[in-house]
């Protein structure tokens, strides 16, 4: 296990990669490729319907400073700055877009034994000020995650969580959208040598009354190649297998299919990542 309680994003984060990472409806092909002097530089097209959306970012890294740029269809430039351990523990981020000039942001995180703690404001006269904060160990964490804007006086964010953490097993409990929605996630090692797990996640909306229940499982067939499976209480069910063709390099195929109008064309999506 790790050291430390890590940050508040980390709190179910094991869970969440399980049920949701990877899946998707969309055909995405991603290329990176490696200068001679070390930028790594990647383009990104996605497929969504009838639309193509596309990107290059380049990535630098000197020492301790890693400096990534992106360029997407709509002519924006996003600039982020990461500076890892300036001090011990302490991870500085600063990023913008142009030509959004209220997009500046500098964030700072701090990781400790027993606390983990990321802050971040916005480079404006009226900014978005973001905290988040867990203490405890790598086995009990609890943590809050705040947004407040200056220009309205309000917190637009007000979330709050729970884990607990062992050799083989996570459980959280997090109370997000101002205390609307609880949501409790379970993640479970069956097999370290196979990659096999189980999870779930159970979300209750208090304004709704409405309850969302996903379970899925994980399981590599072989060193290189992984399937993953989930359903939810709406009937909806998706799988997708993994498979590294070569070191670094993913073909991913996922599908997803309503088993309540199971009359309906199930949804395919395709990945293919290519890394030198």
């Amino acid at each position: 296990m790790a050291k430390g309680p890590g940050l508040y994003s980390d709190i179910g984060k094991r869970a969440r990669d399980l049920l949701y990472k990877d899946y998707q409806s969309d055909h995405k092909f991603t290329i990176t490729t490696y200068t001679s002097t070390g930028v790594a530089i990647t383009s990104t097209g996605i497929k969504k319907g009838e639309f193509f959306l596309a990107d290059v970012s380049t990535q630098l890294k000197n020492k301790n400073i890693t400096t990534d740029v992106k360029v997407d269809t709509n002519s924006n430039l996003l600039t982020t700055i990461t500076v890892d351990e300036p001090a011990p523990g302490l991870k500085t981020i600063f990023s913008f877009i142009v030509p959004d000039q209220r997009s500046g942001k500098v964030e700072l995180q701090y990781q400790h034994e027993y606390a983990g703690i990321s802050t971040s404001i916005g480079l404006t006269a009226n900014p978005i000020v973001n905290f988040s904060g867990v203490v405890g160990t790598n086995v009990l964490a609890l943590g809050t995650d705040l947004s407040f804007d200056t220009a309205t006086g309000n917190f637009t964010k007000c979330n709050a969580g729970f884990s607990f953490t062992n050799a083989d097993l996570i459980a959280s409990l997090t109370l997000n959208d101002k205390g609307d929605t609880l949501s409790a996630s379970y993640y479970h090692t069956v097999s370290p040598l196979t990659n096999t797990a189980v999870g779930a996640e159970l979300s209750h909306s208090f304004s709704s009354n409405d309850n969302m229940l996903t379970i899925g499982t994980q399981h590599a067939l072989d060193p290189l190649t992984l399937v993953k499976a989930r359903v939810n209480n709406y009937g909806r069910a998706s799988a997708l297998i993994q498979h590294e063709w070569r070191p670094r390099s993913l073909f991913t195929i996922s599908g997803e299919v309503d088993t309540r109008a199971i009359e309906k064309s199930a949804k395919i999506g395709l990945a293919l990542a290519l890394k030198p």
